[in-house]
């Protein structure tokens, strides 16, 4: 009777990079991405605590590849559990390379969007600086979202006197009603339903 053995991984982190989907020669989808966690610790004798990141190279192959393609992005917090594997290869440059990685068989997302995409926005603003605008620069100003005072004039002045016309005609209308009333007043009476063609 063989011992039992036992390979299982456990992890959860946030992904590294955005997940990066391939598919092989006979069609087969394989996802790739990087997961890192954080352990920390404190020293015999010291003050402070230690801090150390791990990064994990972790693979999904078929519908979960597809699956973490899809859900998965930059940042979010995630539970992975899967095996580990090595492989090596020979690089272009003619040296071997080994590469230890997590193949995992099960995916759990421990976040909201809401809170990854604020994250990454919170990043992207820390690692990017600011652009400075020279003094003398002139910024162009879209006239879409900012229209100038003049044309805003001009487009109200159009709209008053429209509302001015309009009112205009519907007076000379309510006019002209009035007199037709006043004409056709006391003649109905000479009317005989007879004549009425219906």
């Amino acid at each position: 009777m063989s011992a039992r053995s036992l390979n299982k991984v456990m992890l959860i982190g946030n992904l590294t990079r955005d997940p990066e989907l391939r598919y092989t020669p006979q069609g087969t989808a394989v996802c790739s991405f990087g997961l890192a966690t954080n352990r920390s610790w404190m020293p015999e004798g010291a003050t402070e605590r230690r801090e150390e990141t791990e990064f994990h190279r972790i693979v999904a192959w078929n519908k979960l590849a597809e699956l973490c393609s899809q859900l998965l992005s930059k940042g979010r917090k995630a539970y992975v559990e899967g095996r580990l594997q090595t492989r090596s290869w020979i690089a272009p440059d003619g040296n071997q390379r080994i590469a230890t990685e997590i193949v995992i068989d099960d995916m759990i997302i421990l976040d909201s969007r809401r809170v990854t995409e604020e994250f990454v926005a919170a990043n992207v603003s820390e690692a990017v600086p600011a652009a400075t605008i020279p003094v003398n620069t002139t910024v162009p100003v879209p006239q879409t979202v900012v229209p100038s005072t003049a044309a805003q004039a001009t487009d109200d002045s159009a709209l008053d006197e429209k509302a001015k016309t309009e009112k205009e005609e519907k007076k000379e209308d309510m006019k002209e009603e009035k007199e037709v009333k006043e004409e056709t007043k006391g003649k109905t009476d000479d009317i005989n339903p007879d004549d009425i063609p219906f």
